[in-house]
Parts: structure tokens; C-alpha cells; sequence
């Protein structure tokens, strides 16, 4: 065969395939790392002082409704220091949680409760530790011991009823 003959119709289809295929393949792993790359960038100077975080976690970092997060190692220590405090817990892939925090966290500021957020989807053993069986659950601590708690979606009236029943001081 002449190395100077042109090539065959068929051997330059599959190098344009070849070339095709490379390409869709370097354009999915720039999208994979600049994807990889986001998340982490999201995750780092993160209220849950973690490297990494769920994608579920990364969406809600930018929403006011998650702001007054609670990290387990705080919240261990305000219950040993025989605190009063009303913690809300919850998951970010809980469809009854996507619901009742538009609900609570206003309603807890507009009745000046210092409700702390606390994610069980970012510190699984708060399951087990808190005695939570499902989300979301708010519990109120008097003097560091469990006081009252409400599970479940409920509507702005009842739980406007149930922080207004808590015996405890406003901020």
C-alpha cells in the first residue's frame, strides 16, 4: 500500500468519529470537575464547618430560612450547661421539612424564639442522641433537659399555639 494514497471514505469517517467521540468525552469531565469544583467551593466557609457537604445541604446555604444553624458539639454543651433552647430538626431531603420551615423560622423570629436549626442529613447521630423519629421535629430544653416537642407538618396555627405555649423567657 502508498503511505501517499488517500484514505479510504471509511478510515475517515471513523477518525471523525474518534475525533467526535473524544471531544464529547473531555467536554463531560470539564462539566464533571467544574461540577466537583462548585461544590466544594460551596461546602468550604460553610455554616457546618465540614469539607463536604450533601448537594441538598449546598442548595439551602444561601436560603435566610437557614441561617441559625446549631452544630452538634454546641448544642452537647448548651444542654450540659443546663441551657434553655428550642431546636428545630430537620433534613434537607424532607418534603414535610421543605414545607414547615417557611412556616416556623419566621413565626419563631416574629415571636422572638432563637429557634436553632440543626440538620440531620449533615449529623446523622442527632437521630439517636435526640430521640428524633421523624422530621421535622422541634424540641424545646429547660435547663438542658427536653420539655415539649412537636413532630410532623402542622399549619401556621398550630405551631403559632405551640411556641406560644412554650414556659419559656423571649429573647
Amino acid at each position: 500500500m502508498d503511505r501517499h494514497a488517500p484514505a479510504k471514505k471509511g478510515e475517515r469517517t471513523l477518525k471523525k468519529l474518534l475525533a467526535f467521540g473524544g471531544i464529547i468525552v473531555v467536554l463531560f469531565a470539564a462539566i464533571a470537575f467544574i461540577t466537583m469544583y462548585e461544590q466544594k467551593e460551596a461546602a468550604s466557609n460553610n455554616p457546618y464547618h465540614k469539607s463536604e457537604l450533601n448537594p441538598a445541604t449546598v442548595a439551602q446555604l444561601d436560603d435566610p430560612n437557614y441561617r441559625n444553624i446549631i452544630l452538634p458539639a454546641e448544642l452537647k454543651q448548651q444542654l450540659a450547661d443546663g441551657k434553655t433552647l428550642t431546636v428545630y430538626f430537620y433534613s434537607p431531603t424532607c418534603p414535610h421539612c421543605h414545607r414547615t420551615t417557611p412556616i416556623v423560622v419566621p413565626l419563631a423570629k416574629e415571636l422572638g424564639i432563637d429557634l436553632k436549626l440543626f440538620n440531620l442529613l449533615e449529623f446523622e447521630d442527632g437521630w439517636d442522641i435526640y430521640h428524633i423519629e421523624a422530621t421535622p421535629t422541634i424540641v424545646h430544653y429547660e435547663n438542658g433537659k427536653e420539655a415539649k416537642r412537636i413532630e410532623g407538618y402542622h399549619d401556621e396555627k398550630t405551631f403559632r399555639r405551640w411556641f406560644a405555649s412554650l414556659p419559656m423567657p423571649k429573647k
